[in-house]
C-alpha cells in the first residue's frame, strides 16, 4: 500500500476490545482528573455539568482518534466539521481551561492507543494539581478592606485615626473623601491592609470609641468573591 493510499484510503479498522479499551482508558482517566478537580475547587460557581464535561469530552476525543487514525482526508474532514460548531459557553477560569485540555488530552492518548502516555500524564498531572492545591506555592494572603467612618467637619480626630492606623495597619489610602450628613459631617473611605487578621475587631472598637466618629464600618475583601 503506498503513501496516498495511506493518507487518503479507509482508515483502519480497530476491534470491538480495541474500542473497548481505549474508551474505558480515557472513562477512568478523566474521572481521576475530574475527581481532583472537584477536590482542589476554590471558587463560588461550581459547575456539576463542567465536571460531566471534562469525562464526556475524553471519551468524544478518544472516539474521534480511533475514527480518524491515520487517515488525513478523514482528519480535514472533521476538522472542518469542528470549525462550523461555536461554542459559546464561556470559561472564565483559566484553570478550567487547563483541566478541560488535560482531559482532551486524555482522549487523544487513548484513541492512538499510547496507553503509558495517557496514564503517565494523567497520574503527574493530578499530582501536580494537588500539590499546588495544598502548598502555599503562589498563595497572597493579605488582609485587606474598606474602611468608611464619619467625622464632622474641621474635626482633629483625624490625628488619632492615623494613631490607630499605625498601630494596626500596614498601609491606609484615603481613596474617598465626601460630604454627609447634608455638608455638618465628611464621610472618608480608607483601603487598608491588617498587620494580622485579629486585630480586626480591636481596631474597630478603638475608632468607635472615639467621641466624634460614627457610622464605622470596614468591608474585608476576598480574593475568592467572583464579581
Amino acid at each position: 500500500m503506498n503513501e496516498i493510499d495511506l493518507m487518503f484510503g479507509p482508515a483502519r479498522v480497530l476491534g470491538i476490545q480495541q474500542l473497548l479499551c481505549a474508551m474505558l482508558a480515557s472513562f477512568v482517566l478523566a474521572m481521576t482528573v475530574a475527581t481532583v478537580y472537584r477536590w482542589t475547587y476554590q471558587g463560588l460557581s461550581y459547575s456539576r455539568a463542567f465536571v460531566h464535561t471534562q469525562v464526556l469530552a475524553a471519551i468524544v476525543t478518544s472516539i474521534l482518534i480511533m475514527a480518524i487514525g491515520n487517515n488525513l482526508a478523514r482528519g480535514l474532514g472533521i476538522l472542518g466539521t469542528l470549525a462550523i460548531i461555536r461554542f459559546r459557553t464561556p470559561i472564565r477560569d483559566p484553570r478550567d481551561i487547563i483541566f478541560l485540555f488535560a482531559c482532551l488530552a486524555i482522549g487523544i492518548a487513548s484513541g492512538a492507543a499510547v496507553f503509558s502516555v495517557a496514564i503517565v500524564g494523567t497520574i503527574f498531572f493530578c499530582l501536580v494539581a494537588l500539590y499546588l492545591h495544598s502548598s502555599p506555592f503562589s498563595s497572597m494572603r493579605v488582609y485587606e478592606g474598606l474602611l468608611r467612618f464619619n467625622l464632622p467637619a474641621g474635626s482633629a480626630s483625624r490625628e488619632i485615626v492615623r494613631d490607630i492606623f499605625g498601630k494596626y495597619c500596614s498601609n491606609a489610602v484615603l481613596v474617598a473623601m465626601r460630604e454627609a450628613i447634608q455638608g455638618e459631617a465628611m464621610e472618608f473611605s480608607y483601603q487598608i491592609r491588617l498587620r494580622d487578621p485579629t486585630f480586626h475587631d480591636e481596631m474597630l472598637d478603638e475608632l468607635r470609641n472615639i467621641e466624634d466618629i460614627t457610622d464605622v464600618n470596614i468591608l474585608m475583601h476576598r480574593a475568592t468573591v467572583e464579581i
